[in-house]
């Protein structure tokens, strides 16, 4: 497994990533019907490409040279101090091999200015959560508009030092 910069070519396998993940992961938690309405939006080619052409922004995958098995996008703020780490996925059956670790080590080694990274994450996703805190990430507050404006998906603030 290697993780490399995505490009152009790789959107279609990205967006599967994210509508497997997304199912596999939030089906029960907001019904199949909107996950499918977000994924639709979040994560169309149209969307996927506007995050590859993003300045100061990081989009890698995860891919073993034969199929892409996960993803991760970030961007920074405050003059580069602050990494927020919009998308870290790994395939449901690849999860658990060290793939989201290796994501995240890419996306942190990306920004050698920022002090700190961030992320939201949905309360329920108790997997996400526990692998978070074991990269040492700890809750810094919550919101009830996780990713676009006003989504009505809540999430906590997570975050964590990087320098």
């Amino acid at each position: 497994m290697f993780i490399r910069t995505a490009g152009p070519n790789d959107l279609p396998a990205i967006r599967d990533v994210l509508v497997e993940t997304w199912h596999a992961t939030y089906d029960g938690i907001y019904g199949a019907a909107r996950v499918t309405e977000i994924t639709n939006d979040w994560h169309s080619l149209r969307s996927l490409r506007a995050q590859l052409d993003k300045p100061d922004a990081e989009f890698v995958v995860a891919d073993d040279g034969v199929a892409i098995a996960g993803m991760a996008f970030a961007g920074t703020a405050d003059d580069g101090k602050t990494v927020t780490l919009s998308q870290l996925y790994v395939r449901p059956g690849r999860q658990g091999q060290g793939i989201g670790g290796m994501l995240l080590d890419e996306i942190i080694e990306s920004f050698p200015d920022a002090e700190r990274i961030r992320l939201e994450v949905e309360p329920a996703n108790a997997r996400a959560i526990a692998f978070y805190l074991t990269q040492g990430f700890v809750e810094i507050g919550r919101t009830e508009n996780c990713g676009r404006d006003q989504s009505g998906i809540p999430a906590l603030i997570l975050e964590r030092a990087v320098a």
